[in-house]
């Protein structure tokens, strides 16, 4: 498959938490990861942000699950590129299920370009 982001970012939200896994595709097909942990006050957001711009992220993607992700995106909007994705696009294998390994789905499927926006 093609890799349409070089660098980006899938972002599992919670109430009270977030879950960050950077996708880096550097040379040939095989990417490394970077997961981080982040509260969801704004200034924990911001630092969040400032992770994303200092990995040279600005390609994000998010579930739209109820109403958390809107401080996120609202934060963000500025300087990263936030795609909000539909919560059946981006629904994990059955039985695969953790904030981690929900927000490296969610970024290998947008880094692959299957996730729309």
């Amino acid at each position: 498959m093609k890799v349409v982001y070089q660098t980006c970012c899938g972002v599992d939200v919670h109430k009270s938490f977030l879950v960050a896994t950077i996708i880096k595709t550097t040379s040939g097909i095989e990417p490394s990861y970077q997961k981080k942990r982040f509260s969801t006050f704004n200034n924990s957001i911001l630092q969040f942000k400032d992770w994303l711009l200092k990995n040279h992220c600005r390609d994000v993607c998010m579930e739209s699950t109820g109403k958390y992700w809107v401080p996120v995106f609202n934060l963000l909007e500025d300087e990263i590129n936030v795609t909000i994705a539909n919560p059946k696009w981006v629904k994990a294998v059955k039985g695969n299920k953790d904030d981690v390994k929900d927000s490296k789905w969610i970024g290998d499927l947008f880094r692959l370009g299957l996730v729309p926006g």
